[in-house]
């Protein structure tokens, strides 16, 4: 077994010291590592000369763990409490009945659907599996001073998530399409498991749209997917903060969730109305539950850890990454655990987290037995040649992936414009900073203390990108925000962690205490939060914003331009769109008017079909005069010809790929 070495304050004394260090009084290499740092950071912003960053960062490197070597900036700990053998005291008959339910949902949940039968089974099978193996334990005690500024952080939050809502982002895309079409056929009574449209997803965001919808009276809109992932990101903030307090203490978890909570990086992924938050929010409270779990030895943490696995299986599907982090976990611990049950506590451990989790994902689990290849299709298609052959060696490609992946932090997080700013670095300066140094930290103290709860943060991040490093057959799709989303969780731990050590190090001066140390301490966290707040406000709300406009397809100016003409006459069945290569998805227009179930599409050859119908009518047709190779002349010279009487409009909004062709055929006197 792997023995724990002795902490800082154990060992006392200081590596080195040089007369410098009396005559200043303060941590200056602390202070250096992290002025370098930043400054390193600035310079990858990007920018043409982003390699001078590098002797900056290996400054910070090396001062950094000089301070924590002589004790200036170290890490906040948790201390471990004893866990015992755990109490095998398992409710029998509960459980036997469990079993039975369980096994009759399995077998009622053939067909892929949700029933009243399946629903109640299942429901009442888990109820009891629960009751089965909960053990009475009271209830942890709340410290109410920390209430105030747990609330705080979270209205700075929902600021981050919630302003400009409605304009950011401002057009839907295809993706959306499929998902308010989901979220319709459940309204319609189709209560699918498992959705097959679009190459297949899982249901949870979209049973979360109809609640959300519901509650909010938006309809099924492009509004209502914002919202409703825009609280599903929020939802992970709470449990950012309890594991920063797991890992460290409550400032690492405030300051933690105050990074992750106005992170660019995070928001866009919340707000963007796809599934995304939900791997970020699932890997934050199994992870929580699994650290305090491992730490106290409680079999409720595991249930519960277990029962959020499960759940976040019915998510996004790169949360399916996430068994595998367990399993490290579990054997990081049991290789760093000196007691000889360490092998049979974990065992006992993995069993009810595998039990429990198995329980909540048994319908996904019984259409996964049915169709195979549609529920692995998605994330085959990736990984191997299901869609396209992988160009070259699978080996370099993945580890080049991998490179780029762990990169994206601080370099590069992709090309995919619709939810990041392309090729910037995935974190602010602030934040980046503090990740690297965090990252120094946390080695140097586990070189030093050998504890496995930093080796599992430090392991967790590589498996929690692999959803992104793992594109093989699309490497260009590598990195992406959305699919190593649950790194971002670990990112602003070790940030949090980062912060909140070089605070306390201002402080920590026995021989020579600093006049002042306590307010530079604020004023240090409150500068750098300012920074960091000012520059994720711009990346989101002026740059991604402006990008994604000139990107994105004006499919709300085509709604307005429908809705007009409904308003006018009372109809829009004789409204059709003229489709184009790589332009609108021609069903997003009737999504802004409220029709969630209609394509506007009507092929050119078929545009003579719409002869036989009264007036008025309304065409729209791809636009482009400064580029007549994306204007459709075709089409509109079709309908000069079918409708001679017909008027002829280009909307313009100032971006000449997004003009189009408004052709109104008027009512017959």
């Amino acid at each position: 077994m792997l023995r724990r070495k002795k902490s800082s304050e154990e060992r006392g004394s200081p590596f080195f010291t040089l007369p410098l260090d009396k005559f200043l009084g303060f941590p200056w290499r602390l202070i250096a590592a992290l002025a370098l740092a930043l400054a390193a950071q600035t310079l990858l912003e990007p920018a043409p000369h982003g390699w001078f960053a590098l002797p900056l960062y290996l400054a910070a490197i090396g001062l950094a763990t000089w301070s924590f070597a002589n004790g200036e900036w170290t890490l906040a700990s948790r201390a471990d409490e004893p866990a015992g053998i755990p109490s095998h005291k398992v409710r029998l008959l509960p459980l036997l009945g469990s079993l039975i339910l369980l096994g009759a949902a399995f077998y009622f949940f053939g067909g892929n659907r949700f029933t009243p039968i399946n629903l109640s089974l299942w429901l009442a099978g888990m109820t009891l599996l629960v009751f089965s193996v909960w053990t009475k334990r009271p209830a942890p005690r709340a410290d109410l001073k920390w209430i105030p500024l747990f609330i705080a952080v979270l209205v700075l939050s929902a600021f981050f998530r919630f302003h400009r809502l409605g304009e950011v982002p401002a057009e839907p895309f295809s993706d959306h399409a499929e998902k308010i079409l989901d979220v319709y056929d459940i309204t319609q009574g189709e209560t699918r498991i498992f959705f097959p449209r679009n190459t297949g997803r899982e249901g949870l965001q979209m049973y979360w749209t109809v609640l959300t919808a519901w509650v909010f009276r938006t309809g099924l809109s492009f509004q209502s997917l914002k919202i409703g992932t825009v609280l599903l990101g929020l939802f992970s903030l709470p449990f950012i903060y309890l594991l920063g307090n797991e890992i460290g203490n409550r400032r690492v978890g405030l300051l933690a969730m105050t990074l992750a909570g106005m992170s660019y990086w995070l928001n866009l992924i919340s707000r963007i109305g796809l599934r995304f938050p939900l791997y970020p929010l699932f890997a934050s409270a199994t992870l929580f539950y699994l650290l305090r779990g491992l730490r106290t030895g409680s079999r409720n943490d595991f249930i519960l850890c277990g029962l959020l696995l499960g759940l976040g299986l019915h998510g996004y599907s790169p949360f399916r990454i996430m068994p595998f982090v367990i399993l490290a976990a579990f054997l990081i611990y049991v290789l760093h655990e000196q007691a000889k049950e360490a092998w049979q506590k974990s065992i006992g451990w993995l069993a009810l987290v595998s039990l429990t989790s198995l329980a909540v994902f048994l319908p996904l689990l019984r259409y996964a037995l049915d169709n195979p290849e549609l529920f692995s299709f998605r994330a085959f298609s990736r990984v191997g040649n299901v869609e396209t052959s992988i160009q070259g060696s699978a080996l370099q490609i993945f580890l080049d992936n991998l490179l780029r992946g762990l990169l994206m932090f601080n370099l590069d997080n992709g090309g995919i414009w619709v939810n990041s700013v392309t090729h910037r670095p995935a974190l602010d300066v602030v934040t980046g900073a503090l990740f690297v140094l965090g990252i120094v930290l946390l080695t140097a103290r586990y070189a030093r203390e050998n504890h496995w709860r930093d080796l599992i943060l430090l392991v967790s991040i590589p498996i929690l990108l692999m959803p992104s490093v793992l594109s093989l057959a699309f490497p260009e799709e590598n990195p992406a925000l959305n699919r190593a989303g649950g790194a971002a969780v670990v990112a602003a731990l070790v940030s949090g962690l980062a912060l909140e050590g070089a605070a306390a190090g201002l402080r920590r001066r026995p021989e020579r205490p600093v006049e002042g140390s306590g307010r530079m301490r604020w004023l240090l966290i409150g500068i750098l939060l300012a920074a960091s707040a000012y520059q994720n406000h711009d990346l989101v709300f002026r740059q991604f914003d402006l990008n994604f406009q000139k990107g994105a397809w004006n499919t709300s100016e085509m709604g307005e331009v429908i809705g007009e003409f409904r308003a006018s006459y009372g109809q829009a069945d004789t409204v059709w769109i003229v489709p184009f290569p790589q332009w609108v998805d021609t069903r997003l227009p009737a999504m802004w008017i409220g029709i969630p179930n209609r394509d506007f599409a009507i092929r050119r050859e078929d545009l003579a079909s719409t002869l036989q119908l009264p007036a008025p009518k309304l065409f729209i047709a791809k636009a482009n005069v400064s580029h007549p190779e994306y204007n459709d002349s075709a089409a509109m010279l079709e309908l000069e010809r079918l409708y001679p009487q017909g008027e002829v409009k280009l909307h313009s909004n100032g971006l000449p790929w997004q003009n189009f062709w408004i052709f109104l055929v008027p009512e017959t006197p």
